[in-house]
């Protein structure tokens, strides 16, 4: 008799496994909206009997499996429907019939990086590429989403509806591109493939600062990408970029799971694979002096890694680094980490000044940066304040507790 399967563990399952499971069926369905309903029908039937009967040896393949059959059995119940109903019939035809139950449906390694590029077609906006990728290969909510692009949830919704239908209204083909018009859809790849990264490395929701899944998977398609594209400076400096963040993954937290922040961290911790990895990437962009947003980026990280310790941070060389990323990126969030930077040169005041300017009272970090240089210029109060939005605008349980606590060091005990 099995153990009673706890439900953070189904939970664990649809987080690592949603993704594969929808790029699988839309290959074989041809039909993002059915994927996605298949899939969750799955996760439903998953979350009926999996406590009593255990997890099986291959959840994904159980998963996908399922799903497809779920599929199967909505086309046929719309037998007024006769397209349905041949769909349904050239299904099975396709895969010889319902499988034996043992047997599981098998993901094809490049399903997700297939659907990354269909979702970046030229036909989609860039928002709307990276939502619809967020939503499909991610498995993010809606709210998730929203708070990524600090926007409101309602216009994330109908921005993924109206994706969804312009890719089967255009009827957009599954498939990586061919090589011609790889370079035209390059940048939204890369943009999602790191925003994936960035849910993980530190989770817009939930009770953990990081989701593995999202890091896992975000650099599984950067090394397709640059297996793909090798001769593409920016893609071999996301990779870059990803790898040296990675690195520093084991001294981010604290064994209670609190947050650790960077000058704090035990940098023997630091994985050096992935940083020896990284730099050399760093260095290949280099020789190709074709400067790039991602390669700056991992630039500026690879400084990071150089220094023993956080004293010995050549700051100037990251804020020059920051300024180069600025005239190339003119973004208000590139203009708030490059604020960080000059902190460190030119003191808190200085870097006050910087932000006071930014329109990004939405985002959490505006105001969390904001508060720490308050704290450290010795304006208590407005730090205690800023502490306060900060918290209201973050949902991840391990930085509320954070700021809270240093919300509590300028003398806020409510």
């Amino acid at each position: 008799m099995p153990e009673p399967l706890p439900a953070r563990e189904i939970e664990r399952v649809f987080r690592e496994e949603h993704g594969r499971a929808v790029a699988v069926l839309i290959r074989v369905l041809g039909d993002i909206d059915l994927a996605e309903e298949a899939v969750q029908d799955a996760f439903t039937e998953a979350v009926r009997r999996w406590p009593a009967d255990g997890l099986p040896p291959s959840p994904a393949g159980w998963i996908i499996t399922t799903a497809r059959r779920r599929a199967i059995d909505r086309l046929r119940r719309e037998s007024s429907r006769h397209d349905r109903q041949n769909q349904a019939a050239a299904l099975l035809h396709a895969r010889g019939g319902d499988p034996e139950p043992g047997e599981e449906e098998s993901a094809v390694t490049d399903d997700r990086l297939r659907l990354i590029f269909t979702c970046c077609h030229p036909a989609l906006s860039t928002g709307a590429q990276v939502a619809l990728t967020l939503r499909l290969l991610g498995g993010l909510s809606t709210p998730e989403i929203a708070r990524a692009f600090l926007v409101a949830e309602p216009t994330m919704a109908q921005r993924l509806v109206r994706a969804k239908g312009k890719i089967r209204d255009a009827r957009i083909p599954y498939r990586v591109p061919h090589e011609a018009d790889l370079p035209d859809r390059l940048a939204s790849v890369l943009a999602i493939v790191y925003l994936v990264f960035n849910e993980g490395y530190t989770a817009s929701s939930g009770d953990h600062l990081v989701r593995e899944d999202l890091c896992a998977e975000a650099i599984r398609l950067g090394r397709l990408l640059a297996e793909l594209m090798p001769d593409e400076p920016e893609v071999l400096g996301l990779l870059a970029l990803m790898l040296l963040v990675q690195s520093r993954r084991p001294a981010r937290t604290a064994p209670d799971g609190a947050i650790v922040l960077l000058a704090d961290q035990d940098r023997r911790r630091w994985d050096r694979e992935l940083v020896a990895e990284g730099q050399a990437l760093v260095r290949r962009c280099l020789r190709r002096d074709r400067p790039g947003p991602y390669q700056i980026q991992a630039a500026i990280n690879a400084v990071h890694s150089d220094a023993p310790t956080a004293a010995a941070t050549d700051w100037r060389q990251i804020l020059a680094l920051y300024d180069r990323l600025l005239s190339i990126t003119p973004s208000p969030v590139v203009a708030l980490h490059r604020a960080v930077a000059v902190a460190e040169v030119d003191g808190p005041h200085a870097a006050l000044d910087v932000i006071d300017e930014l329109d990004l009272d939405r985002y959490y970090l505006f105001h969390a940066v904001r508060a720490d240089l308050l704290r450290r210029s010795g304006r208590d109060a407005e730090a205690a304040q800023a502490y306060r939005e900060a918290i209201a605008r973050t949902e991840n349980a391990a930085e509320r507790a954070f700021l809270e606590r240093r919300l509590y060091t300028v003398g806020d005990v409510r």
